[in-house]
């Protein structure tokens, strides 16, 4: 056996090579489109994120290794089992809580969070394995750190009329940079720049307001977050910090027309190497006001014009996916679908596409929110359908 163990050795040494060889040469298309995880058919059809007294359903994320779903209702966060069972909540936000997205590196959930009237952008971090009963004080039970994002808050403040005064939280306005209103759609995928490494994405809200021109893109900030724990800090209702990154590691443009409130969910697909955003829809006649775009995840983004703005620019442009319904007069390729409340890709094919609702409780209306199983046929003008349905 011992006079074997060099040549075995030395095949595993070749074949690490090989390996190697091949991503580099492969590494456009490995970018694109990364090894999806096995199907797994236990997964249920629905999971019932529950009724509660508190703001609509914004977001989704899941934690397939230990069976969690996680549902955000804007001033409260859901932990509940795969069969829909609470485990914990989180509640203490006077701030706006958006979409969210579980990290796999680290185990941990991450959302948005907005407090306008603060001037004050949060990426809200939350460690699901401490979430272990309801009604749990973000401020008081050490379970959510926030860090600042610097330039949300430039974007959002501009004076872009220059009179030298910001009019605040109204759509109804030539200021805000790009008509940013905020932040809301979040998720985990590759660099946009094709450059390697995994990146923490967040979009703009954006007002809507079919007066100017200028807010016709949806922006997307990347970061990478491995060294954001210096950045951490707790939250602190009425005394928000500013311990962030100075500015992004990228910053983008997918031209889309102006929608309502910007990307509500963003979503990475690694089984097509795609990104979805789920919009509310716009109100500009001259766009096709779809609800559903998807940036092209196998084109880097390119150096170009950010249409419309006060002064020539030029920034880093995405490639909507040239399929599904297509307006000719603006360009725009997107779909009619739902994932504004919540978008979840399982990276097979499937994806958790959430339901948002009200029950009246004697006298009281409760949100509700409902994660249905569906998968994506790519099918015009809606690309998901429950499995078992035509």
């Amino acid at each position: 056996m011992r006079s074997r163990a060099p040549a075995h050795l030395a095949a595993l040494f070749l074949s690490t090579i090989l390996a190697t060889v091949l991503l580099a040469v492969g590494g456009g298309a490995a970018h694109a489109r990364t090894p999806s995880p096995s199907p797994s058919p236990s997964l249920p059809s629905s999971v019932d994120g529950g009724a509660w007294s508190s703001g609509h359903l914004q977001g989704t994320a899941i934690d397939r290794r230990k069976g969690h779903m996680y549902f955000s209702f804007t001033d409260l966060l859901v932990k509940t089992d795969l069969s829909g069972r609470p485990i914990g909540s989180v509640t203490g936000f006077t701030g706006h809580l958006g979409d969210l997205d579980f990290n796999t590196a680290d185990g941990r959930v991450y959302g948005s969070l907005e407090y306008k009237a603060a001037e004050a952008f949060y990426v809200a971090i939350f460690d699901g394995a401490r979430i272990t009963r309801m009604n749990m004080d973000a401020r008081t039970a050490d379970v959510v750190s926030t860090v600042h994002l610097r330039e949300v808050v430039r974007d959002y403040t501009a004076d872009m009329n220059g009179d030298g005064v910001f009019d605040g939280n109204t759509g109804d306005t030539p200021d805000h940079r790009y008509g940013c209103s905020g932040i809301d759609g979040i998720a985990f995928g590759p660099d946009l720049n094709h450059r390697g490494g995994g990146r923490l994405t967040v979009a703009y809200g954006v007002y809507s307001n079919t007066a100017r021109t200028d807010n016709d893109h949806q922006v997307l900030l990347q970061y990478d977050v491995r060294d954001w724990r210096r950045y951490e800090r707790p939250l602190v209702e009425g005394a928000h910090h500013t311990s962030g990154p100075a500015s992004p590691d990228g910053k983008f443009f997918a031209y889309t027309g102006n929608t309502t409130y910007g990307v509500q969910n963003l979503e990475y697909d690694r089984h097509s190497g795609n990104w979805l955003m789920a919009v509310y829809k716009g109100r500009k006649t001259a766009f096709p006001n779809y609800s559903l775009y998807v940036v092209d995840g196998s084109k880097p983004a390119r150096r170009g014009e950010v249409k419309g703005q006060p002064r020539p620019e030029s920034g880093r442009i995405l490639t909507l996916l040239p399929r599904g319904l297509h307006h000719e007069p603006s360009g725009v390729y997107g779909y009619e679908s739902g994932g504004q409340y919540g978008l979840v890709s399982l990276d097979d094919g499937r994806h958790y596409v959430t339901e948002a609702g009200t029950v009246d409780s004697g006298g009281t209306t409760l949100q509700t929110g409902r994660a249905v199983l569906h998968r994506w046929t790519g099918a015009v003008p809606n690309p998901f359908t429950v499995p078992g349905r035509p």
